[in-house]
């Protein structure tokens, strides 16, 4: 079958299972769906949105138990991510919100994503909140346990900064207060990547390692494992092996990206089932 005729056979998320709410944070408001009950866990989306894939990993996240709340941060919610996903991207890289390039520092759209696990964290209970953050929003999972609610950081192919493989998207207060909650509370942080992946590299893992320590959990998947017949964005724009356990997934019993999202739903369970 061409690419062709495997895309024309996808199509849009109506997403008619979750809720749809507005949440305000220090006067800034985004929509935020959910589904499930339980602990709560925010999985923001990676570029271009949120799309099919990621809602088929906050379903699984949902049926593990969990509450989970899926924020809208950019891109046309529940689309099916084509190559026009470029101009998303674009947007985003100029947004005040985010800080795609070196040097950039924190963005700031993770001090309205820490609110917003505390708001989930007082509405849902349990012990704490899980974070998973993809590819743009890969390093914001981390970040947000700058927020002592969460308690489960789960970083998917960081993909920040766009233009330094070795850089961490984090300014040098929120690294140095990162490497405190992890030695005061014994976090952990468990992270994937494919080892041919040219957004998240090797460098990337390894400047994580030196930050946090044995705390990092950082996974290694072969890139050949990857799914060969992705949606246009990813096959077009992104190029290379990259979402672990969304658009690169091959849902196939046994297969290594399957195994790495039964260890992330295995990892909240431990944390937010306690």
């Amino acid at each position: 079958m061409s690419a062709e005729s495997a895309d024309a056979g996808r199509a849009d998320d109506a997403m008619t299972d979750f809720s749809r709410r507005q949440v305000e944070v220090a006067g800034v408001t985004k929509t935020v769906y959910a589904a499930g009950s339980g602990p709560a866990v925010v999985l923001m989306p990676e570029m271009p949105g949120i799309s099919p894939d990621v809602l088929r990993l906050a379903r699984w996240v949902r049926d593990a138990g969990f509450t989970v709340q899926v924020p809208s941060l950019f891109g046309l919610d529940g689309a099916y991510p084509g190559a026009e996903g470029t101009e998303v991207v674009r947007r985003a890289c100029v947004s005040a919100e985010f800080r795609a390039f070196a040097g950039g520092g924190t963005s700031p759209v993770t001090a309205w994503l820490r609110g917003l696990a505390r708001e989930a964290h007082a509405a849902c209970g349990g012990p704490g909140v899980g974070a998973i953050g993809l590819c743009f929003t890969g390093n914001f999972a981390l970040t947000m346990a700058l927020e002592p609610s969460v308690v489960a950081p789960v970083v998917n192919h960081p993909s920040l900064p766009l233009d330094d493989p070795g850089g961490l998207e984090l300014s040098d207060e929120d690294a140095r207060a990162l490497q405190d909650r992890v030695a005061r509370d014994r976090l952990k942080v468990l992270a994937y990547r494919f080892d041919n992946d040219r957004w998240c590299t090797g460098q990337r893992f390894a400047a994580y390692r030196a930050l946090l320590g044995e705390a990092f959990d950082g996974r290694v998947l072969p890139g050949d494992v990857a799914r060969t017949d992705p949606p246009p964005f990813f096959r077009d724009v992104v190029g290379t092996p990259h979402s672990v356990v969304t658009a690169h997934l091959v849902d196939e019993d046994g297969h290594p990206t399957v195994r790495a999202r039964d260890e992330i739903l295995a990892f909240l369970t431990e944390r937010l089932h306690a």
